[in-house]
């Protein structure tokens, strides 16, 4: 008897530590799925079993993970940045691929710094995603929602729809660049509520219709929008501009350079203006841009003489007006301005150059080439030259061509608003 009794707390051993290893690799699979597994799993009296179960508690899948933050702020950005990452329909250059992790400032793009409201804080400060060809429909809910963002440079990608009315809000943003992108629709009139705003440039976009005159009075050193569908005459009731660089070529500007702009853009570097749809005659004023290095209003339909002002403008090194209607004599003074290392007068009427012009000529600083002037070679023919001649036309003031204002007036503080009457 005893010998079967003793045989039979084998087989049950056996069997049991047999169930014992197969109940113990079910729960290792089977924890932590559905409701209350995982307590239920690990419950020595749940299951009733003279053992204690030893289960190994799963690794928490790294999208689950509790993200620590260097700052409550980069946290609060952190879901702003990865929705807009989810919007990103192309990233040719893989740079999403670093956005991931709590470690913002190490995301290809982002530059994190201490806010000026707290300087023991971290913070995204600016973005650089100039030439990261990325593709996306909209930039809204993303910059309008970086509360400490400074710089946003975004040049040379795949972006469109308009900017938000809410980048207003962004107190600490000082340059704003989008440029050649996809973005439409009217100019951003959110930019003319950011009086910290200094640097704008959304040139090589589709945005349409009128610029606000109000955006010229702005704070701005350098304002860039060329390449757009801009159309609108250019304002000739501005006092000041802080501006510097002045870019507005290849748009549908229209109509006359208004006298009045020149005294108020005195400051300005660098005007580009070229390849829109200006008319009319150049006023004498334009010799109050003295600061001036490039001055570009090529492939207009500008008609009239130079005007002699332009010896005024001492730091000139590029001026640019072929392309359009002028005629009569080069002035001399002109091809007299010490810096000058390119005149373009090309595709014009001009019928006459002096021995100053002609030396500036020979050194390839001046480009007459297809005008009237009977004794170089490059011309248009007598019947074209002939043809513009027939038809009259006649500039207002005609007194002012001759007029030099720096001459008359050494200190620029006594050149006039106006010119005075003849």
């Amino acid at each position: 008897m005893s010998i079967i009794i003793s045989f039979m707390l084998l087989v049950c051993l056996i069997s049991c530590s047999t169930a014992r290893d197969s109940s113990r690799e079910a729960l290792q699979v089977t924890i932590g799925i559905g409701n209350g597994n995982l307590s239920k799993g690990c419950n020595d009296k749940h299951h009733n079993l003279p053992f204690k179960l030893n289960c190994k508690l799963p690794t928490t899948p790294l999208a689950n993970e509790v993200l620590k933050f260097a700052d409550q702020r980069l946290a609060l950005v952190h879901p702003i940045i990865q929705k807009f990452k989810s919007l990103i329909t192309s990233d040719p250059l893989g740079i999403t691929q670093t956005w991931v992790g709590s470690d913002i400032c190490s995301y290809k793009g982002f530059y994190c710094d201490n806010p000026p409201d707290n300087k023991s804080a971290i913070a995204v400060a600016s973005i650089d995603f100039n030439g990261f060809q990325l593709s996306a429909p909209s930039l809204d809910g993303f910059l309008d929602q970086l509360p400490d963002i400074a710089l946003f440079h975004a040049n040379s990608n795949n972006f469109s729809g308009s900017l938000s009315p809410n980048i207003a809000k962004l107190r600490y943003l000082y340059e704003l660049d989008i440029s050649n992108n996809r973005f439409s629709g009217p100019f951003p009139d959110a930019v003319l509520n950011m009086p910290g705003l200094t640097f704008l440039d959304i040139r090589f976009n589709f945005f349409t219709g009128s610029v606000p005159s109000q955006i010229f009075t702005q704070n701005l050193d350098a304002l860039f929008i060329n390449n757009n569908e801009f159309m609108i005459h250019l304002p000739d009731n501005i006092v000041n501009t802080h501006i510097f660089y002045l870019t507005l070529a290849n748009n549908k500007f229209n109509g006359p350079l208004p006298r009045t702009i020149f005294k108020a853009f005195s400051s300005l570097a660098e005007v580009l203006l070229l390849n829109d749809q200006l008319t009319g005659c150049i006023p004498y004023e334009i010799g109050l841009l003295k600061e001036a290095v490039v001055f570009d209003a090529g492939n207009n339909q500008l008609t009239g003489h130079l005007p002699f002002s332009l010896a005024c403008m001492e730091n000139l090194e590029q001026l640019n007006f072929a392309g359009n209607l002028l005629f009569g004599a080069v002035p001399e003074v002109v091809c007299e301005l010490g810096k000058l290392m390119n005149l373009s007068l090309s595709e014009n009427y001009f019928i006459h150059v002096g021995p100053m012009c002609r030396i500036l000529i020979e050194r390839g600083v001046l480009d007459v080439r297809n005008n009237c002037i009977p004794d170089l070679p490059f011309q248009r023919s007598v019947e074209e030259c002939a043809n513009f001649f027939a038809h009259p036309r006649f500039c207002p003031r005609m007194w002012s061509y001759n007029y030099i204002p720096c001459y008359h007036f050494p200190s620029s503080s006594s050149i006039p608003e106006m010119a005075p009457s003849p």
